[in-house]
């Protein structure tokens, strides 16, 4: 399965947020890499969920302006 990955957002403590998309498949979610200090969990979950969770953030506001881009892009 062909993956593609765009960063989304890189906090100052070293957590990572990813939109992985599937490009066979076209289903797509976020991927949440914590920092090391922290543990280096990774964990996915639905674009959807991650906007309802508390979705005031950088990389909150980063997702949107790339799904808005992208949907921009796809209408032209």
């Amino acid at each position: 399965m062909p993956l593609l990955i765009e960063d989304i957002y890189r906090s100052s403590n070293g957590d990572r947020w990813l939109l992985v998309c599937d490009s066979e498949g076209g289903q797509a979610f976020v991927r949440h890499e914590a920092n090391l200090s922290a543990g280096g969990q990774v964990t996915d979950m639905e674009i959807e969920d991650f906007l309802a969770r508390g979705g005031s953030g950088p990389e909150h506001t980063a997702l949107r302006e790339i799904i808005e881009t992208h949907a921009v892009s796809d209408k032209e």
